[in-house]
């Protein structure tokens, strides 16, 4: 389906297609046109090319960019998935190219013409696409029929919903419900249709399109209504009662067969997890190779300055809740790391003169890059707290042990918000989790981007770092 509930027009079909074969006709056409402005000409080596690079645009560039179809699906998503799958398809022929020792057979100007001309094309093509679609779908005659069977909170939400984004393809006729009218909100009783057994009727005599049920569960009658909607053509749509609970990556599998629903879930399992991991071992090795002379004199200044070890080494909690051993760069004249540990507080008499200032830039967290490449730690996720802080806090904070289900951070959502330094009360270790949960809710791998690139921007302006 070419995005949300559309009805398919023979113009969308059309539409739905050409986005199905748009990224190896870019790449093909662009490789034509480098070679032609060139006067190269097409000969055999390009041909061959152009038909290896169209299978893995259709193969990589195609699948990123129309992957989780909805229209509400953000722009830049689509564009940067379409931009790093090229990234792929380049690297993939280039090594190719290199095991095969055929690249002295092409022409350097038209390869690299043909690869920067290509990726703006890959990256906004989809979205021009998606755009185009959308705004014949909510065209009139476009949009498909829904009722929701219902009157509660819930289905509330879901009417204001489909209101609110006329991209989503939906156009609310009303409810369904069995409940006196007296006991209904003012708001939905004005869109109210008739009770359950109305329902199938009124979807055969309209020609219904979509059926939503947002019912609290009870079997009997769901199977007796799904019964009843049998003798329909109507999409039906089972909505959980679970807004209840706090949903971490929910997402409808099944276990051969056995259908099942996630509640609480880690964001990075399979492909995920293992874009997270190849960033976090190139970019801390960048980072690493780039910091060792500054991380020398920070050593030999924590010597000088100070009596005790330069790496200050203390237990804190890791992926799943294991105990892990975390590096920083001694910045105070103890080292705590038993069942008491006092946080730092401004003008604290425990951090040393050296140490203050490595604080004050985050300097002390340098070595964590080394726990970032032995897979203890990631460049971004929440970020680790002392044991002994842990144990405090999990009993006082619902959810609080959810955020080790990905790998702790050096720098995280909660970071580049503000929520950095001491926790001087419970609330404002509440709104440090929040963050922590927020980000596995909504992660990908474009905002672990923009998180880090926020944190370089800020590094100098906190003044929480103490």
């Amino acid at each position: 389906m070419a995005g949300g509930y559309y009805k398919f027009s023979l113009l969308l079909l059309l539409i739905a297609a050409l986005e199905q074969v748009s990224a190896p006709l870019i790449s093909t056409a662009v490789l034509v046109g480098s070679t032609q402005l060139l006067g190269i000409g097409l000969s055999e080596p390009y041909i061959l090319l152009a038909i290896f690079s169209a299978l893995l645009c259709y193969t990589l560039v195609r699948q990123e960019s129309t992957k989780q179809r909805a229209m509400f699906v953000s722009g830049w998503t689509i564009a940067a998935r379409a931009g790093l799958a090229w990234l792929a398809v380049a690297g993939t022929l280039l090594l190719i190219g290199y095991a095969t020792k055929v690249t002295e057979i092409y022409s350097r100007r038209a390869l690299f013409l043909w690869f920067l001309a290509t990726a703006p094309l890959l990256m906004t093509t989809p979205v021009l696409i998606r755009k185009f679609i959308r705004r014949i779908a909510v065209a009139s005659g476009n949009a498909r029929s829904v009722v929701i069977a219902g009157a509660n909170g819930i289905s509330r939400e879901l009417a204001a919903k489909i209101v609110e984004k006329p991209e989503l393809g939906l156009e609310h006729r009303g409810f369904f419900e069995d409940r006196c009218p007296d006991r209904i909100d003012d708001r939905t009783r004005s869109n109210l249709l008739g009770t359950l057994a109305d329902l199938p009727g009124y979807v055969k005599r309209h020609h219904i399109d979509v059926i939503f049920i947002a019912m609290p569960y009870h079997l009997p009658r769901t199977k007796a209504l799904l019964n009843d909607l049998r003798d329909t053509t109507a999409s039906v749509y089972l909505i959980p009662e679970i807004s209840f609970i706090d949903l971490i990556q929910a997402r409808a599998d099944d276990i051969n067969g056995i259908p099942i629903i996630a509640l609480c879930e880690s964001p990075l399992h399979g492909w995920s997890g293992f874009q997270k991991r190849t960033m976090d071992i190139v970019l801390a090795s960048l980072m690493l190779l780039v910091a060792l002379p500054l991380m020398t004199m920070i050593a030999i200044g924590i010597k000088l300055t100070s009596k005790g070890s330069v790496i200050f080494r203390q237990r804190r909690y890791g992926l799943d809740g294991e105990e892990i051993i975390v590096y920083k760069f001694r910045t105070m004249s103890v080292e705590e790391d038993g069942a008491q540990v006092k946080q730092a507080t401004r003008d604290d008499p425990r951090v040393t003169p050296f140490g203050r200032f490595l604080r004050r830039y985050s300097l002390d967290e340098l070595p964590q890059l080394i726990n970032v490449l032995q897979g203890r730690m990631s460049l971004v996720g929440p970020r680790p707290h002392a044991v002994a802080h842990n144990e405090e806090y999990r009993k006082l904070i619902d959810g609080y042990m959810v955020r080790h289900k990905v790998s702790p951070g050096i720098t995280g959502l909660a970071q580049v918000n503000g929520c950095r330094g001491e926790t001087a009360d419970l609330a404002e270790m509440k709104k440090r989790i929040d963050y922590d949960l927020d980000y596995m809710r909504h992660w990908s791998f474009m905002l672990d981007l923009k998180i880090l690139f926020k944190t370089f921007t800020i590094l100098f302006k906190t003044e929480k770092a103490y």
